[in-house]
């Protein structure tokens, strides 16, 4: 009688979670999107557009995070992640090289007026919008699926936090020094960067089995009770972030007195004291302090409200880099608390519904405010600043008041956690 022949370890184990590819993923088109922060002020008034047009076009791409998010969440579990982010990046490298080449026209006065204000619309909002608002969903869907435990939940949720923050210091850094060799440099920089996110994708992710993929994701309502505490306090903070993120540039330049050139240049600095802020946070202080989501939220409301009411007061480069670093830090630390908190109350079926939901609720809050920001910045430079600072105390003091958030989330009597 024969020994049976061992069974190859490669079929008896499960392979490895691709988490870090996902997060690659997350960096890429985050890059993509942050190497144009630094010149679309300086690139607005290049082309002839006022501050509200470009406001406009950054809430368009948020009505299309809203609008798609949990499409884009369900889809990545009843039909795989592969097949999402394929179509996602393929649809973000066409809308990128079309605005770089629609830039160049507006630059040389070849498009000018109401079609160039549509077509920034059309391409850098509702182009890159949609195709942004699945990649985020995908990946929190996918490490909500693969952790089991609170600690790997956040560490996990933090691990996305901290490759965007990435992606500020490096979008920052080639945004601002692309720029130094005129402003259509960085736009060509962006499709080649998706390009890398495509390739990576089509290459290396795996395709799930298909007994792994959910036909029915559920839906998650906002009003949910487990969660609406949560994007509560989620559409605060980036409602505060969404009054500044997009008047850093015009700050800059302004206060400080700069020519486009230059404005581009600090404006990536800036940036880049933001995502240091936000990687010091989520790469150092999320995974050692062991912090619950509600902790995490308390701490970094109050860091973040502190940062914004440093910026309200114009006193020199020096404070406004430290305002900007203490609003990143605080984000960075808050943000896993609004992003894993949530996914320890919901079964799995629910996790790409609430992905979904979650990326909607943070594109939401850039419908409005970009607009509202560059709005009241024309009336007024400080007042979306003060706004900003206004909500970001609520937010702060609601995450510090509310039953919710004095104790670790737990799965409700017959709600299961395990994914």
């Amino acid at each position: 009688m024969t020994a049976p022949t061992p069974t190859p370890a490669s079929e008896t184990t499960a392979p490895r979670p691709q988490i870090p590819l996902l997060l690659a993923a997350v960096l890429l088109i985050y890059l993509g999107q942050m190497t144009l922060n630094p010149i679309i002020a300086p690139l607005s008034r290049e082309v002839g557009l006022a501050e509200w047009q470009i406001g406009v076009t950054i809430s368009t791409a948020a009505v299309m995070v809203v609008l798609t998010s949990q499409f884009w969440g369900r889809r990545s579990q009843s039909l795989g992640r592969k097949p999402v982010l394929v179509a996602a990046f393929v649809l973000a490298t066409v809308a990128m090289i079309l605005f770089a080449l629609l830039a160049w026209l507006g630059m040389s006065g070849a498009i000018t007026g109401v079609s160039l204000f549509l077509l920034f619309v059309a391409l850098r909002g509702i182009g890159f919008g949609t195709a942004i608002a699945a990649v985020p969903p995908n990946a929190q869907a996918y490490i909500a699926d693969v952790t089991t435990d609170e600690k790997a939940r956040v560490k996990g949720m933090a691990g996305v936090g901290a490759v965007q923050g990435i992606a500020m210091i490096g979008g920052s850094v080639i945004g601002g020094l692309l720029s130094a060799f005129g402003l259509i440099t960085p736009l060509i920089a962006v499709p080649v960067l998706l390009l890398a996110g495509l390739a990576l994708i089509v290459f290396r992710l795996r395709r799930e089995p298909r007994h792994e993929l959910i036909q029915t994701p559920a839906r998650v309502s906002p009003f949910d009770s487990r969660v609406w505490p949560f994007l509560l306090a989620g559409f605060g903070m980036f409602t505060a972030l969404g009054f500044i993120q997009v008047i850093t540039g015009f700050i800059v330049q302004d206060r400080l007195g700069l020519d486009s050139a230059t404005t581009g240049l600090v404006t990536g600095a800036a940036l880049l004291a933001a995502g240091v802020g936000m990687i010091l946070a989520q790469a150092v202080i999320v995974p050692r302090s062991g912090w619950t989501p509600p902790t995490l939220l308390r701490v970094g409301g109050v860091i973040a409200f502190a940062g914004f009411l440093v910026l309200v007061f114009d006193a020199g480069p020096v404070l406004l880099f430290v305002a900007i670093l203490l609003i990143g830090l605080g984000l960075g630390i808050a943000m896993p608390g609004y992003t894993a908190g949530p996914t320890l109350l919901v079964s799995r079926e629910e996790q790409g519904g609430l992905a979904g939901l979650i990326g909607a609720t943070t594109g939401l809050t850039f419908v409005i405010a970009p607009t509202a920001g560059t709005a009241l910045y024309g009336l007024w430079a400080p007042l979306p600043i003060i706004v900003g600072t206004a909500i970001m105390a609520v937010v702060a003091v609601f995450v510090l008041a509310h039953p919710r958030f004095r104790r670790s989330p737990g799965a409700p009597e017959g709600v299961s956690v395990e994914t």
